[in-house]
């Protein structure tokens, strides 16, 4: 076995650097520098009989490839891009009186055959094909490689992301015939937006438009997006399409099996279970089926001759992989679009500075309604500030303003009207009456919360607080800081007696809802879609909870889970209202009333361009003990301009809550495995040295490893929070 520490696409160096084991080999074997040759001397390929193997072990001090002698039993199935078993660990290779001594298998991807290995000494053999099917196709390795470069991570963890589990009954099955290729559709309601049906003609021709789409209110987008994958496929060429979650998947392939029936595209979600996933997706790497609609693992699909990829709602934290090196579906598509020299379309209600960063600098065009446009369907917005609800009786009284309760109370006369909440439960989050200081528990300091009505525990570590008492003025009366999902829909339930409340939230999310008068109380993304022409209305309650997050993207998170909810509610035209119960002079609630995201997004990305933050910088995070991000910073060959902010404690966050009695309280998110006190550094970096910064941690790290050094460090490259 031997080792290759250049990537790819770089040129041959003086040879690779060995292991320490394969070292160790080579002087106990005494093997002459020959051609290839196994230690158990068993026949080897006649031609080719080099595999080239990326093994499935994501650390980073082995982030290369190795090289195996191919049996002559296995040549015919030993070809690139199928799963393998080899030998690989201290040992492995080392021989006694004829026999092998340690190594375990491991699994791995057969990446190329060659002539001859770049190691002259003896090669361990591949232990046995897994399955003759071809899984790992050259263009998703390199655009597997570019991703882990990107990320500071490994090759196999991205591979572990990019190519789902085997399953032998799928693979056993054969996949349907592809169908020609549908007639191009028209524009439909593309024609709204300026260059709508130029993008779609473009598609349909051959082109590979990139474009940043603000879509309109309302329920079109599904359609629309199908009408952008038909144009793609009229040409000859696949498509893929990423959304945040099963139910707007569901919505999409809905309208894609409306539009061009049965058997043109497939829906790759982790609702369809191992078995039924792994089947769709070899139909797309077979080329049965040209089209993919999927949640984020579908960005790595292997569609054949690619010619369209889309990412919906790239604001959504659905998009960003919490598995290592944690790649964003946005970045991942834009690569694709690089790499395959294909289209790329990126939409959304609302805008995001990344989005917004894309039109300014040149690499996509916009595709956006005027403002005519954006009149005729877009709801009347409301607000309802402090100075509102200072003057307002009712408000004093209850919890909602006055025009809060006339809004619902005119909407539930023609359809249903929806409530958005920023928290689940029944009073999530609780104070002092008198002083205001939150309440926290006695035993690890974690917040207090009412999941139900006279039932006051700690949020993290469960245990319940009937004696509660106020630690700075001694009071035992407590007020709610944020109302929760449940406890709106109590209250709005007594004030109209006569009207069904339904509650959509992570423990119970509903799709759709009827025309008919209804009150649904969700908490944000969770909101289902109406059936008929949309609510009647909606409330925005508890603004400040969101905007007041301690987050470089507070203001524009607020605004996305707004424009999301408002875009289901009827124009103003036929009486859609939307009151928003936040400031009324804070920038994403103007943004709201003007129904103008483009125009905040833009603001955004000037103002962190003016500081030096994402995206206009590139930003690393690095978390560990106060020591160990120390020492690795200053370890680090980071580039000259880059800038180090911190270290700094992590922010304390809730761990899995537990119920009373159990012991130890769980570690909040400021807190390691043996319950020191994290740190984070930030590294950041200006425009066009996010690569070196990337290779820079890579290389600390890797150099870390080496020297077993005990104490853990995680690196995350462009963190989707950062305070």
């Amino acid at each position: 076995m031997s080792s290759e520490d250049r990537q790819p696409s770089e040129p041959a160096t003086d040879g690779p650097e060995q292991l320490a084991l394969i070292r160790e080999t080579v002087r106990s074997a005494k093997v002459p520098k020959a051609k290839p040759r196994t230690w158990r001397g068993a026949a080897l390929a006649k031609e080719l009989p080099v595999a080239r193997v990326v093994v499935n072990k994501g650390v980073l001090h082995l982030d290369q490839f190795f090289d195996y002698a191919v049996p002559e039993e296995l040549d015919a199935d030993a070809q690139p891009g199928v799963r393998v078993r080899v030998r690989f660990g201290a040992g492995a290779h080392r021989v006694r009186d004829g026999r092998r001594e340690g190594g375990g298998l491991i699994d791995g991807f057969l990446i190329e055959r060659r002539a001859e290995s770049d190691y002259n000494g003896a090669l361990a053999a591949l232990a046995y094909v897994v399955s003759p099917e071809p899984v790992l196709s050259p263009e998703i390795l390199s655009l597997a490689r570019a991703v882990a470069d990107r990320y500071a991570g490994s090759l196999a963890d991205v591979l572990q992301l990019a190519v789902p589990p085997r399953n032998g009954r799928a693979e056993a099955n054969p996949s349907p015939d592809p169908l020609p290729p549908p007639v191009a559709p028209a524009a439909g309601t593309w024609e709204r937006y300026g260059r709508g049906p130029a993008f779609i003609e473009s598609l349909a021709a051959g082109g590979a438009p990139r474009a940043v789409w603000t879509a309109l209110p309302g329920a079109h987008w599904p359609e629309e997006l199908a009408r952008a994958v038909a144009a793609t496929l009229a040409s000859g060429r696949g498509a893929l399409v990423v959304v945040p979650d099963g139910r707007r998947a569901s919505r999409v392939d809905a309208a894609l099996t409306a539009l061009l029936g049965e058997g043109h595209h497939t829906l790759l979600t982790a609702e369809s279970g191992p078995e039924k996933r792994y089947r769709q997706w070899l139909a797309v790497r077979r080329g049965s089926v040209r089209a993919v609609v999927g949640t984020r693992a579908a960005m790595f699909a292997p569609v054949r001759d690619l010619g369209l990829v889309v990412i919906w709602d790239d604001g959504d934290s659905s998009h960003s992989d919490d598995n290592a090196p944690f790649p964003h579906v946005r970045e991942v598509l834009e690569l694709r679009a690089g790499h395959d020299k294909c289209a790329f379309l990126l939409g959304s209600t609302a805008c995001t500075v990344e989005a917004a960063q894309l039109v300014e600098s040149g690499w996509a065009a916009p595709l956006v309604a005027d403002r005519s446009q954006v009149r005729a369907v877009a709801p009347l917005v409301r607000t309802v500030g402090d100075q509102d609800l200072a003057r307002d009786e009712a408000a004093r009284a209850a919890r909602l303003p006055s025009i809060a309760w006339q809004t619902v109370r005119d909407g539930l006369a023609n359809g249903p009207v929806l409530v958005q909440v920023p928290r689940r439960g029944y009073v999530p989050r609780l104070a002092c009456e008198r002083c205001r200081t939150p309440a926290r528990c006695r035993h690890c300091a974690g917040p207090l919360e009412a999941p139900a009505e006279h039932d006051l525990r700690c949020g993290w570590c469960g245990r319940g607080e009937p004696e509660w008492h106020c630690t700075e003025c001694g009071a035992f009366r407590l007020r709610a800081q944020i109302v929760g999902a449940r406890r709106t829909a109590e209250e709005l339930g007594r004030a109209f007696p006569a009207v069904p409340v339904r509650t959509s939230g992570r423990d119970h999310i509903l799709d759709t809802v009827p025309a008919r008068p209804a009150l649904v109380v969700s908490t944000p993304g969770a909101e289902p879609v109406p059936e008929g022409d949309g609510y009647a209305a909606a409330l925005l309650l508890d603004g400040w909870a969101m905007l007041g997050r301690p987050d470089l993207r507070a203001g524009e998170e607020a605004l996305r889970r707004w424009i999301g909810a408002a875009s289901l509610v009827r124009p103003q035209s036929e009486g859609g209202t939307v009151v928003v119960v936040a400031e009324p002079t804070l920038r994403p609630v103007q943004a709201l009333v003007r129904w103008d995201p483009v125009g905040h997004a833009l603001r955004e990305l000037a103002e962190r361009a003016e500081l030096g933050f994402p995206p206009v910088s590139r930003m690393a995070e690095v978390v560990g003990s106060a020591s160990a991000v120390s020492a690795f910073v200053a370890g680090a060959e980071l580039p000259a301009e880059a800038e180090v902010l911190g270290p700094v404690p992590l922010p304390e966050a809730p761990g899995r809550a537990r119920r009373p009695g159990d012991a130890p309280p769980p570690s909040g998110r400021g807190q390691g495995p043996a319950g020191e006190r994290l740190e984070r550094a930030l590294l950041r970096v200006p425009p066009g040295k996010g690569a070196a910064l990337a290779a820079a941690l890579k290389s600390a790290q890797v150099s870390r490893l080496a020297r077993s050094t005990p104490a853990q460090i995680r690196i995350r490259v462009d963190p989707p929070s950062i305070g």
